[in-house]
Protein backbone atom coordinates (compact mmCIF):
# COMPACT_ATOMS: atom_id res chain seq x y z
CA UNK A 1 0.00 0.00 0.00
CA UNK A 2 1.03 3.38 -0.44
CA UNK A 3 1.41 5.64 2.74
CA UNK A 4 1.76 9.10 3.30
CA UNK A 5 1.27 11.84 6.41
CA UNK A 6 0.82 15.82 6.15
CA UNK A 7 -0.72 18.38 7.76
CA UNK A 8 -3.78 20.54 7.29
CA UNK A 9 -4.59 23.67 8.68
CA UNK A 10 -8.04 23.51 10.80
CA UNK A 11 -10.05 26.42 13.50
CA UNK A 12 -7.22 28.70 14.80
CA UNK A 13 -4.98 28.13 12.27
CA UNK A 14 -3.60 25.00 14.29
CA UNK A 15 -1.82 22.87 11.87
CA UNK A 16 -2.89 18.76 12.68
CA UNK A 17 -1.61 15.99 11.26
CA UNK A 18 -3.19 13.26 9.66
CA UNK A 19 -1.78 9.76 7.51
CA UNK A 20 -3.11 8.76 4.26
CA UNK A 21 -3.01 5.27 2.74
CA UNK A 22 -4.14 4.33 -0.36
CA UNK A 23 -4.04 0.88 -2.68
CA UNK A 24 -0.33 0.51 -4.77
CA UNK A 25 -3.06 -0.26 -7.71
CA UNK A 26 -6.27 1.41 -9.34
CA UNK A 27 -7.68 3.74 -7.92
CA UNK A 28 -9.88 3.18 -4.80
CA UNK A 29 -13.19 3.45 -4.98
CA UNK A 30 -14.47 4.18 -1.64
CA UNK A 31 -12.38 6.55 1.19
CA UNK A 32 -12.81 5.92 4.64
CA UNK A 33 -12.23 8.73 7.26
CA UNK A 34 -11.07 7.70 10.77
CA UNK A 35 -11.96 9.50 13.82
CA UNK A 36 -9.69 8.44 17.47
CA UNK A 37 -10.50 7.99 20.85
CA UNK A 38 -9.43 10.09 24.02
CA UNK A 39 -5.65 10.12 24.43
CA UNK A 40 -5.48 7.92 21.32
CA UNK A 41 -4.04 8.53 17.70
CA UNK A 42 -4.34 7.69 14.30
CA UNK A 43 -1.91 5.49 14.09
CA UNK A 44 -3.50 2.67 16.56
CA UNK A 45 -5.82 1.63 13.65
CA UNK A 46 -3.60 -0.55 11.74
CA UNK A 47 -5.93 -3.29 11.48
CA UNK A 48 -8.72 -1.05 9.77
CA UNK A 49 -6.22 0.19 7.18
CA UNK A 50 -4.95 -3.11 6.37
CA UNK A 51 -8.16 -4.52 5.97
CA UNK A 52 -9.37 -1.56 3.61
CA UNK A 53 -6.70 -0.90 1.57
CA UNK A 54 -6.18 -4.41 0.41
CA UNK A 55 -10.00 -4.57 -1.11
CA UNK A 56 -9.11 -1.13 -2.58
CA UNK A 57 -10.47 1.22 -0.34
CA UNK A 58 -8.49 5.04 0.72
CA UNK A 59 -7.99 5.43 4.49
CA UNK A 60 -7.50 8.56 6.32
CA UNK A 61 -6.58 9.35 9.54
CA UNK A 62 -5.87 12.22 11.78
CA UNK A 63 -4.89 13.28 15.10
CA UNK A 64 -7.09 15.85 17.07
CA UNK A 65 -5.85 18.61 18.52
CA UNK A 66 -3.90 18.01 21.36
CA UNK A 67 -3.40 14.50 20.68
CA UNK A 68 -0.54 12.59 18.79
CA UNK A 69 1.51 14.36 16.56
CA UNK A 70 -1.05 17.22 16.83
CA UNK A 71 -0.18 20.28 18.49
CA UNK A 72 -2.05 22.08 21.45
CA UNK A 73 -2.40 20.89 25.56
CA UNK A 74 -2.97 16.87 25.98
CA UNK A 75 -6.82 16.35 26.65
CA UNK A 76 -7.57 19.95 26.32
CA UNK A 77 -10.13 22.46 24.21
CA UNK A 78 -11.24 26.07 24.20
CA UNK A 79 -14.51 24.91 23.07
CA UNK A 80 -16.21 21.30 21.67
CA UNK A 81 -16.56 23.11 18.46
CA UNK A 82 -12.88 22.89 17.79
CA UNK A 83 -13.11 18.86 17.06
CA UNK A 84 -15.71 19.63 14.81
CA UNK A 85 -14.14 22.17 12.92
CA UNK A 86 -11.13 19.41 13.29
CA UNK A 87 -13.24 17.05 11.49
CA UNK A 88 -14.61 19.73 9.02
CA UNK A 89 -11.52 20.42 7.71
CA UNK A 90 -10.34 17.31 7.46
CA UNK A 91 -13.44 15.87 5.59
CA UNK A 92 -13.00 18.98 3.20
CA UNK A 93 -9.66 17.88 2.88
CA UNK A 94 -10.25 14.05 1.93
CA UNK A 95 -13.44 15.09 -0.61
CA UNK A 96 -10.80 17.25 -2.29
CA UNK A 97 -7.85 14.62 -2.98
CA UNK A 98 -10.76 11.34 -3.53
CA UNK A 99 -13.41 13.99 -5.23
CA UNK A 100 -16.50 12.01 -6.53
CA UNK A 101 -15.82 8.67 -4.33
CA UNK A 102 -18.29 7.98 -1.60
CA UNK A 103 -17.02 8.86 1.55
CA UNK A 104 -17.50 6.95 5.14
CA UNK A 105 -16.52 8.00 8.51
CA UNK A 106 -15.10 5.65 11.32
CA UNK A 107 -15.49 7.38 14.63
CA UNK A 108 -14.64 5.74 17.58
CA UNK A 109 -15.33 6.26 21.25
CA UNK A 110 -14.65 9.81 22.43
CA UNK A 111 -14.80 10.21 18.41
CA UNK A 112 -18.09 8.75 18.10
CA UNK A 113 -19.38 11.88 20.50
CA UNK A 114 -17.67 13.98 17.91
CA UNK A 115 -18.96 12.23 14.81
CA UNK A 116 -22.79 12.19 16.24
CA UNK A 117 -22.27 15.43 16.39
CA UNK A 118 -20.30 16.45 12.93
CA UNK A 119 -23.22 14.74 11.26
CA UNK A 120 -26.24 16.39 12.81
CA UNK A 121 -24.84 19.58 12.26
CA UNK A 122 -23.07 18.60 8.64
CA UNK A 123 -24.71 15.65 6.86
CA UNK A 124 -23.77 16.22 3.45
CA UNK A 125 -21.15 14.33 1.87
CA UNK A 126 -21.13 11.59 3.89
CA UNK A 127 -22.43 8.10 2.26
CA UNK A 128 -22.77 6.20 5.69
CA UNK A 129 -20.98 6.71 9.43
CA UNK A 130 -19.86 3.98 11.62
CA UNK A 131 -19.97 5.22 15.18
CA UNK A 132 -17.53 2.19 17.51
CA UNK A 133 -18.14 2.57 21.60
CA UNK A 134 -19.48 5.90 21.64
CA UNK A 135 -19.41 6.94 25.57
CA UNK A 136 -23.37 7.39 26.20
CA UNK A 137 -22.71 6.01 29.19
CA UNK A 138 -19.06 5.35 30.29
CA UNK A 139 -16.97 3.76 33.16
CA UNK A 140 -14.55 7.07 32.78
CA UNK A 141 -17.12 9.67 33.70
CA UNK A 142 -16.71 9.24 37.61
CA UNK A 143 -19.23 11.36 40.02
CA UNK A 144 -15.41 12.79 41.02
CA UNK A 145 -14.97 13.62 37.27
CA UNK A 146 -18.52 15.37 36.71
CA UNK A 147 -18.30 17.37 39.92
CA UNK A 148 -14.70 18.53 38.90
CA UNK A 149 -15.37 19.50 35.75
CA UNK A 150 -18.73 21.47 37.06
CA UNK A 151 -16.78 23.25 39.54
CA UNK A 152 -13.43 24.19 37.42
CA UNK A 153 -14.36 23.59 33.98
CA UNK A 154 -15.00 27.48 33.59
CA UNK A 155 -13.00 29.23 36.46
CA UNK A 156 -9.54 27.04 36.13
CA UNK A 157 -10.30 25.12 32.52
CA UNK A 158 -7.15 24.29 32.37
CA UNK A 159 -6.74 22.08 35.80
CA UNK A 160 -5.52 18.40 34.83
CA UNK A 161 -8.00 15.49 35.94
CA UNK A 162 -6.94 11.90 35.49
CA UNK A 163 -9.18 9.86 32.79
CA UNK A 164 -9.65 6.74 34.39
CA UNK A 165 -9.30 4.05 31.51
CA UNK A 166 -8.25 0.52 32.56
CA UNK A 167 -5.99 -0.23 29.52
CA UNK A 168 -7.04 -4.25 30.21
CA UNK A 169 -10.38 -3.45 29.16
CA UNK A 170 -9.63 -1.60 25.72
CA UNK A 171 -9.10 -4.61 24.09
CA UNK A 172 -9.17 -8.55 24.32
CA UNK A 173 -5.89 -9.09 22.82
CA UNK A 174 -2.98 -8.57 25.71
CA UNK A 175 -0.44 -7.92 22.77
CA UNK A 176 -2.19 -4.47 21.89
CA UNK A 177 -3.13 -3.63 25.57
CA UNK A 178 0.86 -4.00 25.98
CA UNK A 179 1.40 -2.12 22.82
CA UNK A 180 -1.27 0.68 24.03
CA UNK A 181 0.34 1.00 27.53
CA UNK A 182 4.03 1.28 25.60
CA UNK A 183 3.06 3.69 23.35
CA UNK A 184 4.65 7.25 23.76
CA UNK A 185 1.52 8.99 22.00
CA UNK A 186 -0.90 8.09 24.32
CA UNK A 187 -2.27 9.70 26.80
CA UNK A 188 -4.57 9.12 30.09
CA UNK A 189 -5.40 13.04 31.09
CA UNK A 190 -8.04 15.54 30.18
CA UNK A 191 -9.00 18.84 31.49
CA UNK A 192 -11.73 20.21 33.60
CA UNK A 193 -12.39 22.33 30.76
CA UNK A 194 -12.44 18.96 28.10
CA UNK A 195 -14.51 17.16 30.35
CA UNK A 196 -17.27 20.03 31.48
CA UNK A 197 -17.45 20.55 27.14
CA UNK A 198 -17.61 16.85 26.79
CA UNK A 199 -20.24 16.16 29.03
CA UNK A 200 -22.84 18.90 27.66
CA UNK A 201 -22.19 18.12 23.90
CA UNK A 202 -23.56 14.34 25.20
CA UNK A 203 -27.13 16.20 26.16
CA UNK A 204 -26.99 18.29 22.99
CA UNK A 205 -26.98 14.76 20.58
CA UNK A 206 -29.81 13.33 22.76
CA UNK A 207 -31.85 16.57 22.36
CA UNK A 208 -30.79 16.25 18.30
CA UNK A 209 -31.30 12.80 17.44
CA UNK A 210 -34.60 13.48 15.63
CA UNK A 211 -32.35 15.22 12.55
CA UNK A 212 -30.24 12.23 12.10
CA UNK A 213 -30.22 11.84 8.28
CA UNK A 214 -27.50 9.13 7.50
CA UNK A 215 -27.18 5.69 7.30
CA UNK A 216 -25.67 4.38 10.47
CA UNK A 217 -23.87 1.14 11.93
CA UNK A 218 -23.54 1.40 15.91
CA UNK A 219 -20.66 -0.49 16.42
CA UNK A 220 -20.40 -1.52 20.35
CA UNK A 221 -18.35 -4.42 22.23
CA UNK A 222 -21.15 -7.21 24.13
CA UNK A 223 -18.43 -7.00 27.30
CA UNK A 224 -17.11 -3.00 26.78
CA UNK A 225 -16.88 -2.00 30.73
CA UNK A 226 -15.04 1.57 29.51
CA UNK A 227 -18.57 2.69 27.77
CA UNK A 228 -21.18 -0.26 28.70
CA UNK A 229 -23.48 -0.64 25.43
CA UNK A 230 -27.15 0.12 27.63
CA UNK A 231 -26.12 4.27 26.65
CA UNK A 232 -25.76 3.57 22.99
CA UNK A 233 -28.60 1.69 22.52
CA UNK A 234 -31.04 3.87 23.96
CA UNK A 235 -29.43 6.64 21.68
CA UNK A 236 -29.56 4.42 18.76
CA UNK A 237 -33.67 3.49 19.79
CA UNK A 238 -33.98 7.27 19.70
CA UNK A 239 -33.04 7.58 15.76
CA UNK A 240 -36.04 7.63 13.39
CA UNK A 241 -33.82 8.01 10.41
CA UNK A 242 -34.78 4.23 8.94
CA UNK A 243 -31.56 3.16 7.14
CA UNK A 244 -29.79 2.30 11.09
CA UNK A 245 -28.03 -0.92 12.50
CA UNK A 246 -26.74 -1.44 15.70
CA UNK A 247 -24.55 -4.64 15.94
CA UNK A 248 -23.40 -6.36 19.52
CA UNK A 249 -20.14 -7.88 18.89
CA UNK A 250 -19.87 -10.93 20.94
CA UNK A 251 -17.36 -11.45 23.58
CA UNK A 252 -16.15 -7.90 22.22
CA UNK A 253 -14.09 -4.90 24.77
CA UNK A 254 -14.28 -1.08 23.78
CA UNK A 255 -12.24 -1.55 20.40
CA UNK A 256 -13.91 -4.11 18.11
CA UNK A 257 -11.42 -3.10 15.24
CA UNK A 258 -8.55 -4.36 17.88
CA UNK A 259 -9.91 -7.51 19.63
CA UNK A 260 -9.48 -10.88 19.25
CA UNK A 261 -11.75 -11.90 15.89
CA UNK A 262 -11.50 -8.52 14.59
CA UNK A 263 -11.69 -9.85 10.80
CA UNK A 264 -14.89 -10.37 11.30
CA UNK A 265 -16.27 -7.02 12.24
CA UNK A 266 -14.29 -5.61 9.91
CA UNK A 267 -15.71 -7.56 7.18
CA UNK A 268 -19.34 -6.26 8.42
CA UNK A 269 -18.21 -2.48 8.65
CA UNK A 270 -17.15 -3.10 4.64
CA UNK A 271 -20.57 -4.84 3.92
CA UNK A 272 -22.45 -1.89 5.19
CA UNK A 273 -19.56 0.61 3.22
CA UNK A 274 -20.51 -1.59 -0.10
CA UNK A 275 -24.17 -1.71 0.62
CA UNK A 276 -24.17 2.51 0.51
CA UNK A 277 -22.53 2.94 -2.85
CA UNK A 278 -23.17 1.76 -6.39
CA UNK A 279 -22.40 -1.58 -7.92
CA UNK A 280 -20.32 -0.36 -10.16
CA UNK A 281 -17.64 1.28 -7.15
CA UNK A 282 -17.22 -1.75 -5.41
CA UNK A 283 -13.26 -1.74 -5.17
CA UNK A 284 -11.07 -3.77 -7.50
CA UNK A 285 -7.63 -2.80 -6.40
CA UNK A 286 -5.06 -4.70 -3.91
CA UNK A 287 -2.74 -3.31 -1.50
Amino acid sequence: MNHAEGTFESAGGLKLYYQRWLPTHGEPRTALAIVHGIGEHSGRFQNIVNHFVARGHAVYALDLRGHGRSPGPRGHLMSWSEYIEDVKAFLALISSRESGRPLFLYAHSMGGLIGMEYVLRYPEGLSGVIISGPPFESAVVTPTLVLSSLLLGKLRPLHPLKVNLVPEAMCNDPAVVAAYLADPLVHRQCTAGWAFAALKVGGWINSHLSDWRVPLLLLHGEKDSVNPSRGARKVFDKITYPDKKMHLVPGGYHEPHSDAGYEQVLQLVEEFVLSHVPADARPRATA
